[in-house]
């Protein structure tokens, strides 16, 4: 291994020691409570090194929501290499997806309110993220059209149309607003919806 490879994986190392320490001060203390000295003192380095690596704490904030996002589209990824019937996928995603955001942005009230900032302020990260969970449902939806398991279509129009009336089983500010109501129900929606796209 040259210098150069060695020297970028020590980068990469410290950089993701820097997000996994401020995910977690995030969750005890809100992502506007902690500081980049905060993060710098739990890892044991100036606030000066922290900064090397992010030029701000804006850029920490994004790269923990790019982390927790990553890891939702990370689930769904698996779940779309899956064998087995299309509807059975689709209902194991949006049920996954549910169950996490609820753990990370309901249960988790201090990433919540991180989520909710990139939300608000449309931060690039939201619509990545946005773009390849439509992706990851296509995919699932045009393998079930392959299998004539579902009629023939545009699959990324389906998916589009698809996540977006599901949108309030995985949106964290409308799973919070949202909570309340009681019908329908997650599972009736998939129902729905799969039965759209038969």
């Amino acid at each position: 291994m040259s210098d150069a490879t060695r020297a970028e994986a020590r980068e990469a190392d410290t950089r993701t020691r820097i997000i996994t320490t401020a995910d977690r001060l995030y969750r005890q203390m809100g992502f506007q409570k902690t500081t980049v000295a905060d993060i710098a003192r739990e890892l044991g380095m100036s606030p000066a090194n922290v900064y090397r690596f992010f030029r701000s704490k804006d850029e920490i904030n994004e790269a923990v929501g790019r982390q927790l996002l990553g890891e939702v589209l990370a689930a769904g990824l698996e779940i779309a290499g899956r064998d087995g019937p299309a509807a059975e996928r689709l209902h194991a995603l949006f049920t996954t997806v549910e169950r996490m955001n609820t753990e990370r942005f309901t249960v988790e009230k201090k990433l919540h309110d991180l989520v909710a900032l990139a939300l608000t302020e449309n931060w690039q990260i939201v619509f990545d993220y946005v773009e390849r969970m439509d992706a990851v449902i296509a995919r699932i939806i045009a393998d079930g059209m392959n299998r004539g398991e579902f009629r023939a279509g545009d699959p990324q129009q389906a998916a589009r149309c698809l996540h977006t009336a599901l949108i309030r089983y995985s949106h964290p500010r409308l799973m919070v607003e949202c909570a309340e109501f009681e019908d329908p129900t997650l599972e009736q929606m998939i129902k729905f919806g799969i039965a759209a796209l038969r």
